[in-house]
């Protein structure tokens, strides 16, 4: 199994993981976390995919692809230079419009790269926050969903909430 796909919801606790129950039941967590709000309750969750790894693992299938439909490739990286140039909006502000479309059509690979990017154009936190919540309000609830990937992956790119001014 690709160490990007999803598994189940971890939730840490004093530094330890802990996994849930099926969610239905009401039972309390595993290690004795209690469901409602306490000192005991986990404060974050860990996603289960590996941002920095899919976007690896991406680029070596896109490279596979390069050399077989090479005049493709060649056509969409001219097409993806020219779309993400700085004019009248910065590169910046192209990416972070790429994630909130990522995190709307639901495409995990699309995170990946548009997270990276956007990191490497000087995003900050607040800012990635703001554009899952343009994502959220065009999306509906899967875009919510995909949009606490896509912050994941900007903790995974830039270095965590402990970083962020939000």
């Amino acid at each position: 199994m690709p160490r990007h796909a999803a598994g189940p919801v971890t939730w840490i606790k004093d530094g330890r993981p802990l996994t849930r129950d099926d969610g239905a039941s009401g039972a309390p967590l595993a290690g004795g976390a209690s469901r409602a709000p306490s000192p005991l309750f986990p404060t974050r969750c860990s996603m289960s995919k590996d941002f920095p790894q899919m976007a690896k693992d991406l680029s070596g299938a896109i490279a596979v692809m390069r050399r077989g439909i090479p005049e493709t490739m060649k056509a969409f990286s001219s097409l993806a230079a020219a779309a993400t140039a700085s004019g009248a909006l910065e590169t910046k502000t192209k990416e972070l419009i790429a994630i909130a479309i990522a995190i709307a059509l639901r495409c995990d690979g699309c995170i990946a790269f548009h997270v990276k990017a956007a990191c490497r154009a000087g995003a900050d936190r607040a800012e990635m926050l703001e554009t899952i919540g343009m994502a959220i309000y065009m999306g509906g609830g899967p875009s919510m969903v995909y949009g606490a990937e896509a912050l994941e992956a900007f903790d995974q790119f830039c270095g965590g909430p402990e970083s962020a001014a939000a």
